[in-house]
């Protein structure tokens, strides 16, 4: 079954600052869409109005889960119904081993308890994909990791917990070379008919492990240009001006300014968290 996620018309703001304002994306399980454009201009907040996190207050227009609106639910209601969000700062969290952060969590998701023999050999064979540590399973969750290994850790989750849509904020930033080959192309082998990724970043290089179906450009807080790989190309070659310039689009110079000094191929250690 093909499952959908639309976002029509949404409008969102934070007190005194509207961010999205009217943007549209329909995605289905088994495409992969990126969303790339200037720092600040709302890509990250799309990623938290989807998830439902807080202190963002939804003014206009309406999420879909398969025809039904899923504003109205809280965080761990949207995760159970399928929605993952991999954040570009992930939490650290004393006292809680990964291992059994991620059991209760695919617990709390399923609404099933976890046969244990299964979990620890469908976990170890996750980390040995990710090339973790050993030793993963008793840290505490994300303390101590480097921010390669934070992001690793949440691409970890996302395959424990198999979820129908997977959003993923900037998870390129802070990986070296070979840990951004490892992490894209575990993303890639993990998208399926169950399965529809809306990835958002800055780094050409990724995708040349997650293949995009759908390049969508961002700007002021809307999606105003969709198209293929030409446009990953394009963008890593002039930046935003052409954007702007054939759409007639006035920027923010404080967005644009920012935008000018990050060029695609350099992010791959950049991990900003400018939205």
């Amino acid at each position: 079954m093909t499952n959908i996620l639309e976002i029509k018309n949404l409008e969102c703001r934070v007190p005194e600052k509207e961010i999205l304002k009217g943007l549209n994306l329909t995605i289905k399980t088994g495409e992969i869409h990126a969303i790339m454009g200037p720092n600040g201009t709302g890509k990250s907040t799309l990623a938290s109005v989807i998830m439902g996190k807080e202190n963002y207050e939804v003014t206009g227009g309406d999420i879909l889960f398969d025809g039904e609106s899923i504003l109205p639910l809280k965080v761990d209601e949207r995760a159970r119904k399928g929605i993952f969000l991999a954040y570009q700062n992930p939490e650290e969290v004393s006292g809680v081993t990964n291992s059994d952060f991620v059991r209760q969590a695919m617990k709390a998701t399923s609404g099933k308890d976890i046969n244990l023999f299964s979990f620890i050999k469908k976990y170890e064979k996750a980390c040995k994909e990710l090339k973790m540590r050993e030793d993963l399973a008793h840290r505490y969750l994300n303390e101590g990791f480097s921010g390669g290994e934070k992001k690793r850790n949440e691409i970890l989750q996302m395959k424990m917990l198999e979820p129908k849509f997977a959003i993923l904020d900037e998870i390129d930033s802070g990986l070296d070379v070979d840990a951004l080959r490892i992490v894209g192309e575990n993303v890639y082998n993990m998208v399926n008919e169950n399965l529809g990724v809306l990835l958002i970043t800055h780094y050409e290089r990724l995708l040349d492990y997650i293949k995009p179906d759908y390049v969508h450009v961002m700007i002021g807080g809307k999606i105003v240009k969709t198209g293929g790989r030409e446009l990953i190309e394009k963008i890593d070659r002039e930046g935003y001006d052409w954007v702007k310039s054939e759409l007639g689009l006035e920027l923010e110079d404080e967005e644009y300014d920012n935008q000018k000094h990050v060029i695609l191929g350099s992010c791959a250690h950049a991990g900003s968290n400018n939205e």
